[in-house]
């Protein structure tokens, strides 16, 4: 018998909070959630590491992809739930596993939905995306993830956070040369041309496209730097790490070629400029009719994903994706986390209604 309660969202979402599953120790949440999916005979469910896929099969025109991470960040003193009034608190109830209450019990109760669902509950959401769950199943099983559109419950307070910004980082080197620092003529110093290149960073002025009616916001910030030799020696070296943050009206392609063209003017030829790594954004899709169905009949606030969520991830494979979640994003991973009922339950209740009604 599942120890998971049923029945009661708030009290499903707390006895979540309670599993411990910080990123690469997910095998107790996925082996509980495992059980309680093979129990129900409308799913189909395969299980590839510590990721759980179920399907309905009903032959439906269309298919949708739930989809939320079972992982959290490291515990701040926040391991076990609480419960004061109507608010939870606890790591990961914010993000995700409010979010995954109310995929499993979606799981649970809609037996023969309007549109054909896929659930996945995947592993290593939180770190490096090289771990992420979701490509270990496209590895081994791609076609457990084909849909024609993905909602992924990220946290949103409930509102649809369309696409997402896409993220790339730089490590920028600047080269001087060494001399005694009683005497700097004698070389070049390069932590001192660090000056340059962080004001044109800093004087950066941000895009803001506004795409499909939502409005991004375009940055770029350093966030790491290296640099110096000995306390009497002048550097000849010194490295600048920089994150960008692009709008899908970009591919990683001229994203990268915007920021190259930013920081030229700091470089000199013997410096260098790597793109150190790069994930692509995604557009909102919001044309799609489930995602518009969505927004129109729970009458949902839109607007931009300016972060990078693995909506990216669906959006690369030519499935229109959206975040859509209970928790607050402006809280997650505090020790301070916390999730409202009502915020559950009128998540639950929007996705619901898609479910049984669809287009």
């Amino acid at each position: 018998m599942s120890p998971l309660p049923k029945g009661d969202l708030f009290a499903l979402a707390a006895a979540l909070v309670d599993i411990p599953s910080v990123s690469f120790e997910e095998q107790e949440i996925t082996d509980l959630l495992e059980v309680e999916l093979r129990s129900l005979a409308h799913l189909e469910v395969d299980r590839i590491g510590d990721n759980l896929i179920a399907r309905t099969q009903l032959g439906r025109p269309r298919r949708i992809v739930l989809g939320g991470h079972t992982d959290t960040v490291p515990p701040d003193g926040n391991q076990h739930s609480r419960i004061v009034g109507d608010r939870l608190f606890g790591v990961g109830a914010t993000d995700m596993k409010g979010g995954i209450a109310a995929m499993l019990e979606l799981a649970r109760t809609m037996v023969e939905p309007a549109i054909d669902v896929t659930y996945v509950f995947y592993a290593r959401e939180e770190v490096a995306v090289i771990h992420n769950g979701l490509r270990e199943v496209e590895e081994a099983r791609p076609e457990l993830l084909e849909g024609d559109v993905a909602l992924l419950g990220e946290p949103t307070l409930g509102a649809i956070e369309a696409g997402c910004q896409g993220t790339m980082r730089f490590e920028i080197t600047l080269v001087g040369a060494r001399a005694h620092t009683a005497r700097p003529w004698m070389g070049r110093n390069a932590i001192h041309r660090l000056g340059l290149l962080l004001n044109l960073i800093e004087t950066y002025k941000p895009r803001e496209p506004v795409i499909e009616g939502c409005a991004y916001r375009e940055a770029v910030q350093a966030v790491h730097v290296e640099g110096g030799v000995a306390g009497n020696v002048v550097p000849d070296r010194a490295m600048l790490r920089v994150n960008h943050r692009f709008a899908p009206d970009r591919t990683v392609v001229e994203a990268e070629a915007a920021i190259r063209e930013l920081l030229e003017p700091a470089l000199a030829e013997e410096d260098t400029i790597e793109l150190v790594d790069a994930s692509p954004a995604a557009l909102p899709g919001l044309d799609d009719p489930l995602l518009a169905a969505l927004v129109d009949r729970s009458g949902l606030e839109v607007r931009a994903k300016l972060g990078w969520t693995d909506v990216a991830f669906f959006a690369a494979r030519g499935v229109p994706a959206s975040n859509f979640g209970p928790g607050d994003p402006t809280i997650a991973h505090t020790a301070g986390e916390y999730l409202e009922r009502d915020w559950l339950v009128d998540t639950y209740a929007a996705l619901a209604d898609l479910l049984t009604q669809g287009v």
